[in-house]
């Protein structure tokens, strides 16, 4: 039996092996004690198991008096948005995001729209095990159904006010989406027709039975270049299942690293509204770059977009985000939301008359590796025991997990907080480096597992 995972981010597991029912009832009903009465919005992404949990998620969270607003298949971000909308205590979406159809997950939003904080995910993680307080037959709660969720994060993102839509529409660019059979399928090609863009669409299905694995790294995303080629498409876009992270292919037809997907929204942005820009330790140092010509800083946060996003809140911060495609747009939200991204670029485009890939080629060049050690749960702690040991010499940022900052390049280190993974991280100024440094820290990690 694999390990439930319980993090800030929520709690996930393979369904019928870690996640069942009977958790998905304990996690939901104390949620709702948490958060008290009131309303509840409650969302999911395509996956097989979604609708079972649903179902389960609603009679705990009625069941301890909370009203529920089902919002039904949607975006990650489109769940946020709504608890705002709704004024509602809290949400639950229900998304294993970028894992494999045979995970499910929870996560848990707090009446701000955004995830709980660190505190707060503490106070409650630690209160799932006391008994639960089911309400009587006639203090339980209610359920009611919106169907236009979609529909106003769409129109939300419209009115970012620094976006000319005219201008966009004027371009008639032709876009290739890849939504992987998850709920992007659902909304992402609407925006991008609102925008005037004619959309090529693979994958827009929301089955939940993904057509290559969810995560939106390059090596997963053959069948969006060779879209992007056959069509002679402007641009390509990719996004994981829950719709809050976005790769880009560009006109060349090759992806050009999920990496660039916030530094191409920071270009955009800056040039509109001047502030500092947020990002997390993982993130490319080409936000330094850009903020760099922008007379602003870049701020680096513990990885997780509710640190990012309060981060930016506290800062009044225009544009930020995480390094795996989580763009954070804050006229629309503080949290990742890859339609956002999709906006914010489309609106790059259109004030330039060079391609994506020219504009792509103009920027300083870093180069990332990403690799990951699959270890026993119980190991875990004495593999990140070992890092300053094995990578003597180097200068050390603790504040998440370890980073090993070194001459022109950097590795971080860390937990996996959805996963029982360790994730090392690299950036330098060669691919080569990147992938010979990020190889051997692997290996000597290995060697202490």
């Amino acid at each position: 039996m694999s390990k439930l995972m319980t993090s800030v981010s929520g709690v996930r597991g393979i369904f019928g092996d870690t996640l069942d029912p009977s958790v998905a009832l304990q996690f939901a009903a104390h949620f709702g004690m948490l958060v008290g009465p009131g309303p509840v919005v409650l969302g999911r992404d395509s996956r097989t198991t979604g609708e079972t949990l649903r179902a389960v998620i609603t009679s705990a969270l009625t069941s301890v008096g909370c009203d529920v607003i089902d919002i039904g298949v949607v975006a990650t971000p489109t769940v946020l948005l709504a608890v705002k909308h709704h004024q509602a205590v809290g949400g639950i979406a229900i998304t294993a995001s970028h894992n494999p159809p045979e995970w499910n997950a929870m996560k848990f939003i707090d009446g701000d729209g955004m995830f709980l904080s660190p505190k707060r995910a503490e106070t409650f993680l630690g209160s799932v095990n006391e008994p639960i307080a089911w309400k009587t037959w006639d203090s339980v709660g209610r359920i009611v159904h919106d169907d236009q969720a979609i529909q106003r994060h769409i129109d939300k993102i419209l009115s970012i006010p620094y976006i000319d839509i005219a201008r966009i529409k004027a371009r008639r660019f032709k876009v290739a989406l890849d939504s992987v059979n998850g709920a992007g399928g659902l909304l992402s090609p609407i925006m991008l027709r609102a925008l005037g863009c004619e959309v090529v669409e693979i994958n827009s299905e929301p089955t939940g039975r993904f057509a290559h694995p969810a995560e939106p790294l390059n090596h997963n995303l053959k069948q969006l270049e060779q879209l992007v080629k056959d069509s002679g498409a402007d641009i390509g876009f990719a996004t994981d299942p829950d719709v809050d992270r976005l790769s880009i292919v560009s006109d060349s037809g090759h992806c050009i690293g999920e990496e660039l997907t916030v530094a191409l929204a920071e270009l955009f942005v800056l040039a509109k509204v001047k502030g500092d820009v947020v990002v997390n330790l993982s993130s490319s140092m080409l936000s330094d770059d850009i903020a760099a010509n922008y007379g602003v800083k870049v701020h680096r946060t513990k990885v997780g977009e509710i640190n990012v996003g309060k981060k930016m809140q506290e800062l009044n911060s225009p544009i930020g985000g995480e390094g795996n495609g989580g763009v954070i747009c804050p006229p629309v939200n503080y949290t990742r939301d890859a339609m956002a991204g999709m906006a914010l670029i489309m609106g790059l485009l259109s004030e330039n008359s060079i391609p994506l890939s020219a504009i792509v080629d103009s920027l300083p060049k870093y180069y990332f590796a990403k690799g990951k050690m699959e270890i026993d749960h119980t190991k875990l702690d004495k593999v990140m025991a070992s890092v300053t040991e094995v990578l003597a010499g180097y200068r050390f940022d603790t504040q998440d997990g370890i980073k090993a900052i070194g001459d022109k390049h950097w590795i971080h280190i860390r937990k996996s907080g959805t996963e029982p993974i360790i994730r090392v991280y690299v950036e330098s100024e060669s691919q080569e480096r990147s992938d010979a440094i990020c190889k051997d820290t692997i290996a000597k990690l290995l060697g202490h597992a």
